[in-house]
């Protein structure tokens, strides 16, 4: 790098794969995220933050192959090697094992935070996201499972988001299946890559291995194509029975069971196909789709084993919703929040009037922006430039409505109204 010339002003760049999220875009998310938080502390799931690294070692530790690759990595100036949390699991995990050991449980957590990946250049992919998401650390079974997918749904669905399925899959089907098989480690590798990556034809090339029983290879070939409700319980229930493995279809069973008698058929859907990652997940893995858009919204599930590599074991599940696809989503279907406008700009010519004002109209409610030093038809621009809803000028103790003519109209009262519902333009620009 070219040593910095103190006498040019340095070009501010914003660095491959990160972008600054301005004013409206930032209070669209912060509506859908504080909705979707609100939603889970309606369950008593509780916030926690935690550091932005984590020890590579806790990382490397906890999470698979390509996402624990996926991480940024840097040495600080002890020499420890660390890395920017490339999701929220781990280091959940992490408090849960620790400072959350001696506690009663089961503990119902919460986050809204930032993760990052490092993506080569070439792909293109952003290199921070948000997620907001859950982790119920310490119950296990059915109920726990049912419990984690009603809170994608309520979250979706608080968002504002119309149109949606959640994927039920399992781990435990693919693991009896292979468990059965035999067969060498590279042979049971390979078929759990093809299963992940959902590639049938290679599915179907593996399961041709001569001395594989032919009731195993119709599973292996079937199972990714199954989805659906009830029939495609039953019919992967009769794969698994045929192949001695019927119990790993059992918990998921009874998970869709609670959830159609709840009245969420329609927004549940089965699919033995999903495989996010096998050796992380023990039991449920749960996927959120739109219509339109081609990556999942969230992605989550069981992984009873965490834990235990921190010493504490204990059953988990959880998901993480992705903050960037699901606006995107919510935009395709019309549904981007409203962000309520500004109620008003408030000028005049003397700042502590202007400062007075300001603090009796929050106090009632208003939400405001002062101008001081600005009035008549210079704090109409303002007004309009910012979208505000009305335009108040302030001299000594009255507040005066202006019109659009920089005119002051109306003395706006004492005690203070509630802040305005329609719009300045919608009135024609009467100051009311």
């Amino acid at each position: 790098m070219e040593p910095l010339d103190p006498e040019q002003p340095v070009k501010p760049v914003t660095p491959r794969g990160f972008r600054d999220v301005l004013f409206q875009e930032a209070r669209e998310r912060e509506i859908v995220a504080g909705d979707i938080s609100a939603v889970f502390s309606s369950w008593g799931y509780d916030p926690v933050e935690t550091p932005v690294v984590e020890q590579s070692a806790t990382l490397a530790s906890g999470i698979p192959g390509e996402l624990e690759r996926s991480a940024f990595r840097l040495f600080d100036l002890d020499g420890a090697l660390l890395a920017l949390r490339p999701e929220m699991t781990v280091p959940i995990a992490r408090v849960a094992a620790s400072r959350l050991s001696g506690a009663p449980g089961p503990h119902r957590i919460r986050y809204a935070t930032e993760v990052f990946r490092e993506h080569a250049s070439l792909r293109g992919q952003a290199r921070q996201f948000t997620q907001v998401g859950v982790e119920l650390i310490g119950a296990a079974g059915p109920a726990a499972d049912t419990e984690v997918v009603l809170l994608l749904i309520a979250a979706l669905e608080a968002a504002g988001l119309e149109s949606f399925t959640i994927g039920l899959g399992t781990a435990e089907v693919l693991r009896g299946l292979l468990e059965g098989a035999g067969g060498s480690r590279e042979w049971r590798e390979a078929m759990v890559a093809a299963a992940q990556s959902r590639n049938l034809v290679e599915i179907g090339r593996l399961a041709g291995r001569e001395d594989l029983d032919p009731d195993l290879a119709l599973a292996f070939v079937e199972l990714p194509g199954i989805r659906g409700g009830r029939d495609a319980l039953d019919r992967c229930a009769a794969l698994t029975l045929a192949c001695g493995c019927a119990e790993a279809v059992c918990a998921v069973r009874e998970t869709w069971r609670t959830l159609d008698a709840l009245g969420y058929g329609d927004r549940v859907q089965v699919d033995f196909g999903i495989m996010r990652s096998f050796g992380y997940y023990t039991g449920l893995q749960i996927e959120a789709y739109a219509p339109g858009l081609g990556l999942p919204l969230a992605g989550g599930g069981r992984y009873d084993r965490l834990l235990s590599t921190f010493g504490r074991p204990a059953p988990a599940a959880g998901f993480a919703l992705g903050l960037e696809r699901l606006m995107i989503a919510l935009a395709e279907q019309g549904r981007t929040p409203r962000v309520p406008p500004l109620d008003a700009v408030v000028g005049g010519r003397t700042p502590d009037d202007v400062f007075a004002a300001g603090m009796r109209l929050r106090s009632a409610g208003w939400r405001v922006r002062l101008a001081a030093g600005r009035s008549g038809a210079g704090l109409v621009r303002e007004a309009d430039e910012f979208g505000a809803l009305e335009a108040l000028e302030v001299d000594g103790e009255v507040i005066v409505r202006v019109d659009r003519a920089g005119e002051g109209a109306t003395p706006l009262g004492d005690p203070l109204p509630a802040p305005p519902r329609e719009t300045w333009a919608t009135r024609g620009g009467d100051a009311g």
